[in-house]
């Protein structure tokens, strides 16, 4: 898919398409030849291109671990006038304006905005940690927009970003390529990778975790094996697509948890060629090959690990991405939804589609929940007397349903929009106070 100067270029949704694999050195082009070869930066360029190179990673970082890749477009991204700081909005990056609370929180959907929205204008900060000063932590948004980014490309310089469609689809025009993402579907776009957001079918809502640590790659899979949980093969980068045009455009980037703008007088999703391994990616959460126990007992929800983002301690996750898609539960004598525990870990939770198996009522599709370090938490009364009384000699089918979490190392500080606003649930806690007593000494 290409464009040629003067022409505006079209996307056919119909006929996009990607590049199979997770963290692979791709190489594509919108012009036959338009990639160099055997010469990262030629003296001059194909088509007369200048090659710039997008760095993700430290340029002393492990092969295996290195992120960059390299671009050739019409123009270098240099070319725009000085930058001045606009307005945050609802974003936050500093997670101390309030102290944080140990109970459990659990919020209403975000609702549609009032007046003409687009994505990054429907951010709103819920809470996260660390911050992007230290590039350590993250910052976990809702968004809700509807209206699409035209002459207006966003970059975050802080973290790369994991989007969570929940209502609509978003259009990824990235300048390496478009993404089309479906709800129940993710995409990741790179640190400093610059995109606009454009919704085909409307209004859209759903999730963002800004990573501020270490890129997001896939685990280890150990006892498991060679097969399981996400395969690369089933992650998908776009190709090489540009758009040659002039006109007033505006470059916004988050930098130190601050929006700023800057003038062009061209789109900067130019990029005719490229090739490396520092590029979006999107993934159907349907592909999750998901592992679970066929004897008796409940495994960890480490088995439902997506994405992992890796901090300086070995086997402890920065940010763990961890889904709870349909599933049959098989094991005997045992209580098959998830146990009543407390955690060293912070989990913000929430809800794609349909209903989680832990939650009888309350927690709707674009709701989230918040359950911080070492606060107890589980199922509610209904849930329990249900699972306590259910036929486990019998298979459960978790069926049309799709839930996540984004699991932190720290604990995960609300932002005062967050505890302040009308869509949290001011009697969550309730949904506890009705589990019964069943202690008798006497009956062993």
């Amino acid at each position: 898919m290409m464009a040629t100067s003067p022409l505006v270029p079209t996307i056919d949704d119909a006929n996009l398409h990607y590049q199979s694999g997770f963290g692979n050195e791709f190489a594509t082009e919108a012009l036959p030849g338009a990639l160099p070869v055997g010469q990262n930066s030629p003296q001059r360029c194909p088509y007369g291109l200048y090659a710039e190179q997008l760095s993700g990673t430290a340029f002393t970082a492990p092969r295996g671990a290195n992120r960059r890749t390299w671009l050739y477009r019409i123009r270098p991204a240099a070319m725009h006038r000085p930058f001045r700081r606009i307005d945050d909005g609802h974003l936050v990056s500093d997670f101390s304006e309030v102290p944080a609370t140990p109970n459990q929180l659990r919020w209403d959907p975000l609702p549609m905005p009032a007046g003409a929205t687009d994505f990054v204008e429907g951010l709103v900060t819920y809470a996260g940690n660390g911050d992007p000063h230290a590039q350590t932590g993250c910052g976990i948004h809702l968004y809700a927009a509807n209206r699409s980014m035209t002459d207006r490309v966003f970059y975050d310089a802080d973290g790369e970003l994991l989007i969570v469609p929940q209502q609509g689809r978003l259009r990824l025009v990235t300048e390496l390529g478009v993404l089309l993402v479906a709800p129940r579907e993710i995409a990741v776009i790179p640190r400093g990778v610059r995109f606009r957001v454009e919704l085909p079918d409307g209004p859209v809502r759903g999730y963002v975790c800004e990573n501020f640590g270490a890129p997001f790659r896939l685990p280890d899979l150990g006892p498991i094996g060679s097969n399981g949980l996400a395969n690369p093969r089933d992650f998908l980068s776009p190709v090489a697509w540009y758009e040659d045009r002039g006109g007033a455009f505006e470059l916004v980037a988050k930098f130190m948890g601050h929006l700023w703008a800057a003038e062009m007088d061209h789109s900067p999703l130019d990029v005719v060629a490229w090739h490396g391994n520092h590029a979006p990616y999107k993934y159907d959460l349907a592909r999750f090959n998901t592992i679970g126990s066929i004897s008796h007992d409940h495994p960890d929800p480490s088995i439902f690990l997506v994405l992992q983002s890796l901090s300086d301690t070995p086997g402890v996750d920065t940010i763990d991405f961890v889904i709870f898609p349909p599933r049959i539960l098989a094991m005997e004598h045992t209580f098959r939804p998830p146990w009543y525990h407390r955690n060293i870990a912070a989990e913000f939770m929430g809800l794609i589609h349909g209903v989680y198996d832990a939650k009888a009522e309350g927690f709707q599709p674009g709701g989230a929940s918040l359950h911080n370090c070492m606060s107890g938490h589980g199922p509610d009364a209904g849930t329990f007397e249900k699972a306590t009384a259910a036929d486990v000699s019998k298979p459960d089918y978790i069926r049309d349903t799709m839930a996540f979490m984004f699991e932190t190392r720290c604990a995960i500080r609300p932002t005062a929009h967050a505890l302040e606003s009308p869509q949290l649930q001011p009697r969550y806690h309730e949904c506890w106070q009705g589990l019964k007593k069943h202690f008798d000494p006497t009956r062993p």
